[in-house]
């Protein structure tokens, strides 16, 4: 049996000079924390876990291994998560004797929480860490989609080895990995490689520039929805709003956008692990970009105390809960057929897939208005286009 103490090392921050809430209005009575007096038991009563991996190896970005402590002193200054959502703090994960060591521990720590059902929400260290995400999920064989936040694709085409802008790589090129599909969310062109762009395009990867996100980030809601692992990388936030990041950019999301991102993965009902990696306060301006990241995680958990587990009654057509739409499109063979819930107002497209039964993607209410004027929307393309590759 594992024992999470020999993986973590208890919370050590100090109190805050002056706190604005009273103390059982604020974020540390949600939560049982892992101290020196207190150490880690019965994990299996809690539905979340939150811990750090301070761990900037194998980034450009070494003062990323201070991040999960910056990031959680701020965290803890924030209100109380509304609701009875049970967390936990485990701590900072005690580092490897290399980046290899480290990575091997989280994906064992990754797969304990699988199997104890609770929810394993990461404060990085660098987004190299992802590669345990990966061996996690594919120790599991769980043919997973990986959701990025991220101003760039972090892919190389002439490098080789696993780093904060090259993990990607790692996992397209191993063959014992059971990664499936990518999306990226927020990626800006003058940061890439036109040629990594399209080389992703073509293995059906769902990519969304910047400037089309803001215009209705509320379409990202689906992405989000039939994503198992979802990285944020703080890049993805401009420069003027989170300065602490060794790859910023003068463009990129407000503070307001990315803490809605944030929700988005907590709500999501297949979601599977969630990291927020590379704060490095030793670039960060009054613990700015510790303060965003902070809310980001506040806004993911309060998203997940709302989670409503929809996806896998789907198929279950007497439930009540869901109502189909079926839409005729010229040039079609078959109609599209769209599946609405009556409780959260969700939306998904019903795909044929054999003898394995239907397929549901998640999709937006836009994509069905699309339907109807005789268009076929660009995520029933790419889940068609998947299901037949």
């Amino acid at each position: 049996m594992t024992d999470l103490n020999d993986y973590f090392d208890p919370v050590s921050i100090e109190s805050p000079e002056f706190e604005f809430l009273a103390l059982q209005a604020g974020f540390p009575h949600n939560i049982v924390i892992h101290t020196e007096n207190h150490p880690l038991k019965d994990p299996d009563r809690f539905k979340v876990a939150l811990f750090g991996v301070p761990e900037g190896r194998n980034s450009p970005g070494t003062g990323s291994i201070k991040g999960p402590d910056s990031i959680r002193r701020e965290l803890y200054k924030l209100a109380r998560i509304p609701g009875k959502l049970k967390i936990i703090d485990l701590g900072n994960m005690k580092q490897g004797t290399t980046f290899n060591d480290t990575v091997a521990g989280l994906t064992d720590i990754i797969i304990f929480l699988a199997e104890q059902n609770i929810f394993p929400l990461i404060i990085g260290g660098s987004s190299a860490l992802t590669l345990a995400f990966d061996k996690a999920l594919s120790s599991m064989n769980i043919r997973y989609t990986l959701l990025t936040v991220d101003s760039r694709i972090d892919y190389v085409s002439e490098k080789s080895g696993n780093d904060s802008f090259n993990y990607l790589s790692t996992l397209i090129h191993n063959n014992k990995s059971s990664f499936d599909h990518y999306i990226n969310i927020g990626y800006q062109s003058y940061l890439n490689d036109q040629q990594v762009v399209n080389r992703f395009l073509k293995r059906k990867s769902e990519l969304l520039r910047i400037g089309d996100v803001r215009k209705a980030i509320f379409l990202t809601e689906p992405l989000f929805r039939d994503s198992d692992a979802a990285v944020f990388d703080i890049s993805a936030v401009r420069q003027s709003e989170a300065p602490g990041s060794v790859s910023p950019s003068p463009n990129g999301f407000y503070g307001e956008e990315i803490c809605l991102l944030a929700r988005y993965a907590g709500i999501s009902d297949n979601l599977k692990v969630f990291g927020l990696f590379d704060v490095n306060p030793d670039l960060d301006v009054r613990n700015q970009t510790a303060s965003l990241a902070a809310q980001m995680i506040w806004f993911f958990l309060e998203g997940f105390s709302q989670k409503q587990y929809e996806t896998p009654s789907l198929s279950n057509t007497n439930s009540g809960r869901f109502i189909k739409y079926h839409v005729k499109i010229t040039d079609l063979n078959e109609d599209l057929i769209f599946v609405r819930s009556n409780l959260t107002e969700r939306w998904w497209m019903e795909l044929p897939s054999g003898d394995a039964g239907p397929v549901y993607i998640a999709c937006s209410h836009d994509d069905y208005l699309k339907a109807n004027r005789n268009e076929v929307p660009e995520r029933w393309l790419t889940g068609a286009g998947r299901l037949k590759s």
